[in-house]
Parts: C-alpha cells; structure tokens; sequence
C-alpha cells in the first residue's frame, strides 16, 4: 500500500547482488508507476527508466529537451512505486561535469539505483539513429569521474553508455569502453551493436557488468535471453516496448469508437477492472481505512449536544 517499504539503499544493494549473481538481469522499461508495478507482479528483476518514454510522455522527441528536474520527478515517482531497483537514463548528465555530479546526487536523492550518462554532444539524439555525434574521450571521462565521485551511496550504480559504435569501428568502441571504466564506470551500456559478436567483444575488453538495449525498430537485433547470456551480456533492458504496446492497442481503441461508434470491439483485450484494483491495492487501502475509521460518524447535531457522539470541548481537554 501506498510507496515501497523497501529502501534506496536495499534496493541498490538488490541491484548489485543480480548483477553479480551470474543470471541476466532483465529491466522492462516503465512508463508510468503503475506500469512499474505490473513489471514487479509479472516477477522481473528491475525497472528501467527510459529518457525516451519521458519525452514521449510530455509529447517531445528524444532529443536532449527534458531537464534534469523533470526527469528526476518521474523517475522518482516510478521508483517509489516498486520494491524493484530502478535505473534512469541520464542522458548527457544534463550539463557540463558539476551538472552531472548534481545529477546523481538528484537521481540518489529520489530513490533510484543507478543511471547512465552517455558520451553523446549536448543535445543528444536517440541511440539508433543515424547522424549521432560524440563527445572526445576527455569530456567523456570527465562526466564519468564527476558522476563517480559525486554519489554518495557507493553502490548507487554509474553505468557508461557509449554511442561511438555509430560513428567508429567496434575496437574504437572497445577502447573507450576501457577508458570510461577507469575512469570510474561500474558497467557499459554499448549503444547500438550490431551483432552478438560486437556484445562478446565488447565483454572481452571490460571486466564489469555489460547492458544490451532491445529495442524495437533499432540497429540491434532482437535476441533472446539465452543468446545474449552465451555472449556475456549481464543486463537486458526493453525500454520503449511497453508505450509502444500501450500507444498501439490505445490507438486501435480510438480507431474503433471512431469508426464503429463503441469501444466494444476493444474491451476484450482491455485490462479488467479487477486486476486494475489488484495492481493499485485497492483491498489494502480498504483494510486501511477500515481499520482507522472505525469511530461513529456524527449525525450532525452540534457537539457536546443530547445525543451526540462527539466530546465536549472539556471532555476533549481532559
């Protein structure tokens, strides 16, 4: 009921023991609360939150326009949510090195159990498309260093995305991968990869834990679990696939009442009110108030009056 009894803290430390643990992490991306909540019933291992989803959500592209506070309001507020761990997508750290050192301890500050911050140029474009420019490997360390040593929980995880794979050869990816995690990066986000053999060497080049981005429509493909594992991949994360599905079936819905005058067609694939009220605790809110509110309401006469249920003003005092 209400927010997670399970703390920042446990949570970062939950994060940490799956990445040590040898299983692959899978992170569906949520783009609400709720929808966080349905990742933790379904028996996933994290939420991932989506720089992407947030700008779609206030109707913006990818594109570097949402600020650090509006990402860290959501992000928090998803976070909050779930006893899951959750991590955010940072983007470029949202400034210069002292702005993502702000950032972390913002991200911190809300309940969140890592972030990355990419080596794109401020503003930034999405991971998967074309004409994406990086910053040189000096301004990318800087943002990584400032981002490790700003966090105050030492296991509130840094992880480094590199987006040089979309401007340079796999070994230029290898060897920045190696930079940034001297520099202080606890795993690498290898933006873009085009095969499950730029995973393995990107494995090869770094001893941390490495993430792989399923994306739909994008420059990887869509492997499975087990493919990705054979290859050394430590974390999965599904970031937009969950708003892709719900935007679909919302926009076959719209389809239908517009063209059909009724949404009956799409109430079979709808979720039941029930299960809503599962996810959301109704039942628990009702235990709640039950066990609360279980005084006399008043009827209305005025208090201390024949009759009534309330005390007097000197009844209250004693």
């Amino acid at each position: 009921m209400l927010y997670s009894s399970v703390t920042p803290e446990q949570k970062r430390r939950d994060l940490r023991d799956g990445l040590a643990s040898g299983r692959i992490q899978q992170f569906p991306g949520a783009f609400n609360p709720l929808s966080a909540r349905l990742i933790a019933d379904k028996g996933f291992d994290g939420v991932y939150i989506s720089g992407a989803v947030i700008a779609a959500d206030l109707g913006l592209p990818d594109i570097g326009l949402t600020t650090l506070t509006e990402v860290a309001q959501r992000a928090g507020q998803i976070a909050r949510m779930t006893d899951l761990p959750c991590i955010v997508d940072a983007d470029t750290g949202f400034g210069e090195p002292m702005n993502v050192a702000r950032s972390v301890q913002e991200l911190e500050n809300v309940g969140l159990a890592g972030c990355h911050i990419e080596d794109q140029f401020n503003p930034k474009r999405c991971g998967h498309l074309d004409g994406k420019n990086v910053v040189d490997l000096d301004t990318a360390v800087k943002r990584i260093r400032a981002a490790a040593d700003a966090r105050r929980d030492p296991n509130f995880l840094i992880m480094a995305r590199t987006d040089i794979r979309g401007t340079d050869t796999l070994e230029a990816a290898c060897e920045r991968s190696r930079a940034l995690v001297e520099a202080g990066a606890d795993a690498i986000f290898p933006e873009a990869m085009r095969s499950l053999e730029e995973f393995r060497a990107i494995r090869d080049a770094v001893d941390v834990p490495i993430l792989a981005n399923m994306t739909e429509f994008g420059k990887s493909g869509l492997f499975t679990v087990e493919q990705l594992q054979e290859v050394g991949v430590t974390m999965v994360i599904y970031p937009v696939t969950l708003l892709r599905s719900a935007m679909g079936a919302a926009e076959r819905t719209l389809d239908s009442i517009r063209t059909q005058g009724t949404q009956e067609p799409a109430v079979a694939d709808m979720q039941t009110r029930s299960r809503l009220y599962e996810l959301v605790d109704y039942e628990g809110y009702n235990r709640f108030d039950s066990s609360v509110f279980n005084f006399e309401i008043p009827d209305g006469r005025p208090p201390g009056g024949p009759g009534s249920t309330r005390p007097t003003a000197q009844e209250d005092q004693a």
